[in-house]
């Protein structure tokens, strides 16, 4: 290893500024969301475009199907989280790439990797719930990563509009950020901030399915899918929280 003498009151060299400030998690979850959209859309066929849909999108219609053949069941085993990986276009995952961006930093920043991939997830199964509770007879697919984002933005939003929290050293008398405290469900309605972000991300996609009533036409969102995973991410936050000294 080199090293360097400083001349008296030369300046220390400055640390190189990385270019993207996003955790590794959360570039590499996007990263991939991006690979499998391009691999499925330059690289496989129609045929074989259809058997990733077959394989890994979830399909709510298999629950019934398999009380009379049971071997129709297995992709319920992993498709509840696969479909999270898959899109039904480049706008779709460019959309929930941004919104993943977003929301999955503060998460992961304060609960690691695991941390943030385990909400994601259970997010995604949740939305998935939620989604065939709404379509169990209807043979349609659910693609998209919306669930499990949407339960990172409802995890973020139990401690990113809380105030921080600052303490001293008790020898030193330092001045030390503690970061910010997980919200109670009280305190999330009692803060104006996340209460209103809170009413209005749910009344917007609690509105969605009345939308064809006014606009005359379907608009293709699974908001089943974003009110169940909001919920499981809002709800599961705390079993994930590290108690600040």
């Amino acid at each position: 290893m080199r090293e360097e003498e400083l001349s008296p009151g030369e300046p220390a060299p400055r640390a190189r500024e990385p270019v993207f400030l996003l955790p590794g998690s959360v570039s590499a979850l996007a990263i991939i969301l991006v690979l499998i959209q391009f691999a499925s859309t330059m690289v496989l066929n129609p045929d074989g475009q259809n058997m990733l849909l077959y394989w890994f999108a979830f399909q709510p219609l298999r629950i019934v199907a398999s009380l009379t053949d049971p071997s129709l069941a297995l992709p319920l085993l992993w498709t509840p989280f696969t479909h999270a990986f898959l899109h039904g276009g480049w706008e779709h995952v460019l959309i929930n790439v941004a919104w993943l961006v977003i929301f999955a930093t503060p998460v992961a920043r304060r609960y690691g990797t695991v941390g943030m991939l385990s909400l994601f997830l259970v997010s995604a199964a949740a939305g998935a719930a939620f989604f065939a509770a709404t379509t169990l007879l209807e043979g349609v697919y659910l693609v998209g990563a919306s669930g499990g984002i949407a339960g990172l933005t409802g995890a973020a939003i139990r401690f990113i509009f809380q105030p921080v929290l600052v303490a001293h050293h008790p020898e030193t008398g330092e001045r030390l950020v503690l970061g910010r405290r997980l919200a109670s469900l009280r305190e999330v309605f009692a803060n104006p901030s996340s209460r209103y972000f809170t009413i209005v991300w749910l009344v917007l996609n609690a509105a969605v399915p009345l939308m064809p009533a006014v606009i005359g036409a379907q608009l293709g969102v699974a908001w089943q899918a974003h009110l169940g995973g909001f919920i499981a991410g809002f709800l599961l936050v705390p079993l994930f929280e590290r108690r600040l000294a």
